[in-house]
């Protein structure tokens, strides 16, 4: 059976409860996760503002270049929202989102980069094209598949310090869960899917 996530009531016609999942799901959107964790690992890689100069090079084509795909494709009546609800509305912008990734990715090679910066641009490729694959036929949550990959590189970068980050993963999953936008087996195959980017960043460090 298909999924199709229902429409959102207006902001002001939610319960308490709804609105907290709002602003935790638009808090939390996989683009502000990306820029981020971008910014960490490039200033844990070199510990210095050169660090966070590359982390932000890089989040222009992960993270602000996808967000401004998204929202011109809302401004032009493409998108149904920021966090595209409709399944196959949602090729478009990842492949767009893709491109720009790779352009990051030779750009950021050509210039050295440092180590961890380029492993994880590289391990969010991987985690695009693997969303991107399953997107085709099947409606992950990319929120969780951002938020749980987020967790798992960073338990990487920093170790068991930064377990206390997993409570926003698991923020993310009870936002989505509450706003009827995945079923449980979405968020947890989005979970998984995550592991894809960490498992690229560990092995490219």
């Amino acid at each position: 059976m298909t999924f199709s996530p229902p429409a959102p009531p207006a902001f002001a016609d939610c319960t308490p409860r709804e609105k907290a999942a709002r602003i935790l799901t638009d808090a939390l959107a996989p683009a502000n996760l990306v820029v981020a964790l971008l910014l960490l690992i490039g200033w844990s890689a070199t510990g210095s503002w050169s660090g966070l100069g590359w982390g932000l090079l890089a989040a222009l084509f992960c993270g602000v270049v996808p967000i401004g795909i998204i929202v011109l494709g809302v401004k032009r009546g493409a998108l149904t929202d920021q966090h595209i609800r409709v399944r196959r509305q949602r090729m478009v912008p990842m492949a767009l989102s893709l491109v720009s990734v790779v352009v990051g990715i030779g750009l950021l090679y050509a210039l050295g980069a440092p180590a961890d910066v380029f492993a994880l641009v590289v391990a969010m490729l991987v985690g695009l094209v693997s969303s991107l694959a399953v997107t085709a036929g099947w409606q992950i949550s990319i929120h969780m598949s951002v938020a749980g990959g987020t967790v798992m590189i960073l338990l990487l970068a920093f170790g068991p310090v930064a377990l206390p980050v997993a409570l926003l993963a698991a923020a993310v999953g009870w936002s989505r869960l509450v706003l009827k936008a995945h079923t449980p087996a979405q968020l947890l195959a989005g979970a998984a899917l995550g592991g894809t980017a960490a498992l690229t960043f560990a092995l490219l460090r």
